[in-house]
């Protein structure tokens, strides 16, 4: 992965914002990602999330939302479709591959900043559309470049790919990543004023409320004193399902595995039961709420927002001590098992059953409530799009701490 973007200043162009004059006007936030598919979960619902609450609550900030797409369009609502080629089994994801075109519809955007969240093409489109424009662009790291690599390549080539990660992200006026875990990746990378900025959840969609055992039971032909573990997201090899199935089998009876979107990517077990991916957030709410754990094996996941969203919806979560996951979670909301893999994983789920679950399940949903809502992470982002442009429309936000 090459490119010649013209030389940036290595650290952040900010002043405090009471250096800068004030302005007037509607000012203008473009994001732009390949990680944004139909099919898609936590990039999309984040930027879906911050629409809205930018629709709310800053009402003279324009955003508009850049992504791949099958051609060339706008809704005239804000989302523009550049076409790129589908992923092969991709899940609906595209590879844009011109930057040049990329950037030109970056700059007849006329951001006043730019949020990229990622660091492929439309990543490197917008440092270029930045340069030209002498706009800030922000970088929204989504994801472990390093890790991913290693993963699906081989050891080998961690190291020369977290470097050029890290080269991209130094770039950026300001490098964001959504769990301390990832920021201290890229503080470790040379990224040394990376922010680690936790992301939020829709506490009145996510709800215990939406709960309806039976119903779910029935459509899945689970018995009611069955225990019904539930995944839901994309079927790639880094969410480590083999894990989870693995750790179902060795349970046996009383243990189901309902996988929600993922079951393209799990080995075949009669004690899993897969599902098509959920679009609607409040049909995937009322799933979560009617199951009794949320499992995630991924011990390099960046974030996870939907664990968040199973403990917002009052579900206990068993995860592995290791990676975003273990941010969120302890031993008061779920359990996090030694390693990834099925025996200690296994473990971990019955140590959870062992417990009060009633009483854990209220803790999840207290900690979703009292520390990710979307509204205190949107506050600290408009502070940072408010410290690099100098406009008053976003607001001066919460302060940010650096990781």
């Amino acid at each position: 992965m090459t490119d010649t973007i013209s030389d940036r200043p290595l650290g952040p162009r900010v002043l405090p914002i009471s250096d800068y004059p004030p302005t007037e006007g509607p000012v203008r936030l473009v994001d732009t990602t390949m990680l944004y598919a139909p099919r898609s979960g936590g990039v999309r619902r984040y930027l879906s999330s911050k629409r809205a609450w930018l629709a709310a609550n800053r009402p003279d900030v324009r955003h508009t939302l850049v992504v791949p797409g099958a051609r060339d369009s706008h809704d005239g609502q804000g989302r523009v479709s550049i076409y790129a080629a589908p992923l092969p089994f991709g899940a609906g994801y595209r590879w844009p591959v011109v930057k040049q075109a990329w950037m030109e519809r970056l700059i007849r955007q006329r951001p006043d900043i730019i949020e990229a969240g990622d660091p492929y093409t439309p990543g490197l489109a917008a440092l270029r559309a930045g340069d030209a424009l002498g706009v800030p662009v922000v970088g929204f790291c989504h994801t472990d470049l390093g890790a991913l690599a290693a993963l699906h390549i081989g050891e080998w080539v961690e190291k020369p790919v977290q470097k050029r990660w890290a080269a991209i992200y130094r770039q950026f006026d300001r490098a964001v990543a959504p769990s301390w875990f990832i920021a201290g990746r890229l503080v470790e990378a040379g990224v040394h004023d990376a922010i680690g900025l936790p992301l939020g959840v829709d506490t009145e969609i996510f709800h215990p409320a939406r709960v309806d055992r039976a119903r779910l039971r029935r459509r899945l032909g689970v018995a009611p004193d069955e225990r019904l573990l539930v995944f839901a997201g994309r079927p790639a090899r880094e969410k480590r399902l083999e894990v989870l199935v693995g750790a179902v089998e060795r349970l046996g009876a009383p243990y189901k595995l309902l996988l929600v979107g993922a079951g393209g990517g799990a080995p075949v077990s009669d004690r899993a039961i897969c599902m098509d991916y959920v679009r609607d957030p409040a049909e995937l709410a009322g799933i979560l709420a009617s199951c009794d754990a949320f499992v995630h094996a991924n011990d390099n996941e960046p974030f996870g927002l939907i664990v968040l969203e199973a403990m917002a919806c009052g579900l206990p979560v068993v995860g592995v001590a290791a990676g975003g996951v273990a941010e969120s979670v302890d031993d008061q909301v779920g359990q996090l098992a030694t390693r990834s893999e099925p025996a200690p994983f296994a473990e971990a789920i019955e140590a959870l059953f062992a417990r009060d679950l009633a009483a854990v399940r209220a803790a999840a949903r207290r900690r979703a409530v009292e520390r990710h809502g979307w509204d205190a992470v949107f506050r600290q982002l408009c502070g940072i799009y408010g410290e690099l442009t100098g406009r008053r429309s976003f607001g001066s936000g919460a302060q940010v701490r650096d990781h």
